[in-house]
């Protein structure tokens, strides 16, 4: 097919853009940041390297009511249990206090792992393409630019295999309505990506905007398409229906592992 959408999301070199800046927050969203920061200083002080704001809020799409709230905290060692707990209670609090937010949800990691050679297409590229920072140093300066490729693909991605035992416990345990609302959104988002990585490299590109991901997708597997999308959609509005974890469980989701592994490979392992 012709890549009507060659480049997007790049820069006039080929890397993928950074997405996202404080200055697209909106109004409505500035006071839950402003105090993000506040209480991050307040909780981690010293121990904290730098922070990072990612997904819609700073990219300026997010939702009334809808979206959440998405930190990364790189603290100077690696993170231990307290300050795990820590994390949680402090997301919790922003939860409770504002309700223009849909749940705040906070990642932890030391900044070692963050520059380590394993992470460098992972979680590296995930920092510097996909954070916009919000407290200290901007570790984006000590890392490589990225292209859209196989490669990138493979170490984001290549681990699905291995989450879905795990995503089928969590569905076990998921015994009501409520409690699974919160993880139709976390599987159908993590599909959804794993379906647009599949096909980056072919795409040429980049995009966070899951109904473009899914379009994107659509394109190279339309015998899927329709399955995707749909999750695109619980995406943005999941509903705690036990029927769709199922089907991402016992269907796409093993289909798209078994795929990404045959296109891209398996995910490197990780020390832990």
């Amino acid at each position: 097919m012709a890549d009507t959408a060659l480049g997007k999301g790049l820069d006039g070199q080929g890397y993928i853009a950074r997405e996202g800046s404080l200055a697209l927050v909106s109004d409505d969203f500035r006071p839950v940041v402003a105090a993000a920061r506040d209480r991050l200083l307040d909780v981690f002080g010293a121990r904290m390297h730098s922070a990072y704001l990612y997904g819609s809020i700073p990219r300026g799409t997010a939702r009334v009511g809808h979206s959440d709230l998405d930190l990364l905290v790189v603290l100077h060692a690696e993170p231990t249990d307290a300050d795990r707990e820590d994390a949680r209670v402090l997301g919790e609090g922003l939860d409770k206090e504002f309700r223009r937010i849909d749940g705040v949800g906070t990642l932890l990691y030391g900044k070692a792992r963050v520059l380590s050679e394993p992470e460098r297409h992972d979680l590296g590229w995930f920092v510097a393409c996909l954070c916009t920072p919000l407290l200290g140093e901007d570790l984006a300066e000590y890392l490589p630019r990225y292209r859209p490729d196989s490669l990138l693909a493979r170490e984001t991605n290549g681990d699905l295999a291995l989450l879905l035992p795990r995503w089928r416990e969590r569905i076990t345990a998921a015994d009501s309505e409520e409690a699974r609302r919160p993880l139709v959104r976390l599987l159908s988002r993590r599909l959804v990506r794993t379906g647009f990585t599949l096909v980056m490299p072919r795409w040429n590109g980049w995009t966070s905007d899951l109904t473009e991901m899914a379009e994107a997708f659509g394109a190279y597997y339309p015998e899927r398409a329709e399955q995707m999308r749909a999750a695109a959609v619980r995406g943005y509005e999941p509903v705690g229906d036990a029927a769709v974890l199922r089907s991402y469980v016992g269907d796409l989701g093993p289909w798209l592992a078994q795929e990404y592994a045959r296109v891209h490979g398996v995910k490197a392992p990780r020390p832990d």
